[in-house]
C-alpha cells in the first residue's frame, strides 16, 4: 500500500529574542487611535496571561521569509538523507512574501519556493516549485497537497515549508503585534510502502469559512492616524477569531479522526498552530468533549512561550523541536498517532491524522 510519510525534518529559529519587557515603552493604541487608561505593563501582564507568550524571535535585518524557508529546507533535506535534485516538488507556505526591514512592500516575485529551489541548486526543470496562500494552515495544506501528489503517483519526494517573518509587517502600535514572530519550518514527504501497521498520513480535513468569517484577519492601517495611510499592516478581530476557532477547529479534527479510524485514546499528541495558549487549550478541551472525554496530560505540545506566533512556521518547528527532543517531557514514538491542525486567515481550518 503506497503511503506518505514525514522522513526528516528542519526548522530555521531567528536568533533575535524580543522579551515582553521590550514593548514597555511602546506608544500602543487602540483602533480608534486613542491611548489606553492602562499603563504598558498591565496590557503586557494581560497579555501574557492569555497568549502565555513570554517572549518571540525576530530575523535580523539582512534576511528575508524566503532565506528563512531555505535554512529550514537545507536541514530537512539533510535530516530525511535525500539529494535536492530528488525532489519532485517545493511547496512552500507563507502570506506575506519577502519582506524587506524597512519596505512598504512585499516580494513575491520570483515565488519563494523558487527562490529556495535556486539557493538548493536544483537544476531538475521537473521539481515543480509554488507557493501556498493559505494563512496559518498553509503548512498543513502543503502536506495534504504533498500527499495527494504522491497518491496520484506523480511524485515520490516533496519538500513542505512554512516560514513567515510576521514582524515586518505588524503595527508597532497595536497591541496585538506582541502575538506575531518570525520563523521557518519545513519538511521531507516521501512516498513509502507501508508494513503490517499502517503509517504515515491516515486521513485529512480541509475546510474555508469566509460567508461571514473571510475578513476577520486583514490588512490595515495603523492605529496611529499621524502614520501613511498607503502602508498597511495585520489586522485581526481577535474576539472573532477566538470564537470561531474553537468551535470550527474541533468539528475539523473530528472528521479527521473519524475519516481514519482510530479511537481517540490512541491518539498521542496534537501538534495544533500556536496562536493563542487559551484558544489553544479551549480547542483541544472542546475537541476531547466531542467524545465525551478529557484531553490527557501532556497531550498539545507548546512552543509558543518562547518563540510566539510565527504563522506558517508554528507547527513544523514544534514538530521538529518535539522529534529532536528540544521540548521538555514531549516525545513521539514509533507507532504514535499524532494530530496537526490549524486555523488562519480566510478563513482556513485543516487537520491530519498521522501515525509515525
Amino acid at each position: 500500500m503506497i503511503c506518505s510519510k514525514i522522513t526528516g525534518t528542519g526548522t530555521f529559529i531567528p536568533s533575535i529574542n524580543t522579551k515582553n519587557e521590550s514593548f514597555l515603552n511602546a506608544n500602543f493604541l487602540d483602533n480608534n487611535g486613542d491611548d489606553f487608561a492602562s499603563e504598558n505593563s498591565v496590557i503586557i501582564d494581560k497579555f501574557k496571561a492569555i497568549t502565555g507568550i513570554e517572549e518571540r524571535r525576530y530575523a535580523k535585518d539582512t534576511c528575508k521569509t524566503s532565506d528563512l524557508a531555505f535554512f529550514a529546507a537545507q536541514k530537512a533535506i539533510e535530516n530525511a538523507a535525500i539529494q535536492p535534485e530528488d525532489l519532485d516538488y517545493i511547496i512552500l507556505a507563507h502570506n506575506f512574501g519577502d519582506v524587506k526591514k524597512g519596505a512598504i512592500q512585499s516580494d513575491i516575485l520570483p515565488s519563494l519556493a523558487s527562490r529556495v529551489k535556486y539557493r538548493l541548486g536544483i537544476e531538475n526543470p521537473n521539481c515543480v516549485a509554488y507557493d501556498i496562500l493559505f494563512g496559518c494552515p498553509g503548512w498543513v495544506e502543503g502536506v495534504i497537497q504533498a500527499n495527494a501528489f504522491i497518491k496520484a503517483g506523480i511524485a515520490s519526494k516533496c519538500l513542505v515549508i512554512g516560514a513567515e517573518t510576521l514582524s515586518r509587517v505588524v503595527d508597532k502600535h497595536d497591541r496585538d503585534s506582541m502575538i506575531f514572530s518570525d520563523g521557518a519550518g519545513a519538511c521531507i514527504v516521501e512516498k513509502t510502502t507501508t508494513d503490517s501497521l499502517e503509517s504515515g498520513i491516515l486521513s485529512h480535513a480541509t475546510q474555508t469559512f469566509s460567508k461571514d468569517e473571510a475578513y476577520f484577519l486583514h490588512f490595515g492601517n495603523s492605529f496611529n492616524t499621524l502614520e501613511d495611510k498607503n502602508v498597511r499592516y495585520i489586522k485581526m478581530e481577535g474576539r472573532k477569531i477566538y470564537e470561531f476557532a474553537i468551535t470550527k477547529v474541533p468539528a475539523a479534527m473530528k472528521v479527521a479522526l473519524d475519516k481514519s479510524g482510530v479511537d481517540i485514546d490512541d491518539v498521542k499528541k496534537v501538534f495544533i498552530h500556536q496562536a493563542n495558549e487559551k484558544m489553544d487549550e479551549a480547542i483541544i478541551k472542546r475537541f476531547y468533549r466531542l467524545y465525551k472525554k478529557q484531553p490527557p496530560v501532556a497531550i498539545m505540545p507548546m512552543s509558543i512561550h518562547k518563540l510566539g506566533n510565527s504563522s506558517v512556521a508554528t507547527i513544523p518547528t514544534l514538530l521538529d523541536l518535539v522529534l529532536k527532543g528540544n521540548i521538555e517531557n514531549q516525545e513521539v514514538k514509533k507507532g504514535d498517532v499524532v494530530i496537526f491542525a490549524s486555523v488562519g486567515a480566510g478563513m482556513n481550518i485543516n487537520a491530519i491524522v498521522y501515525r509515525f
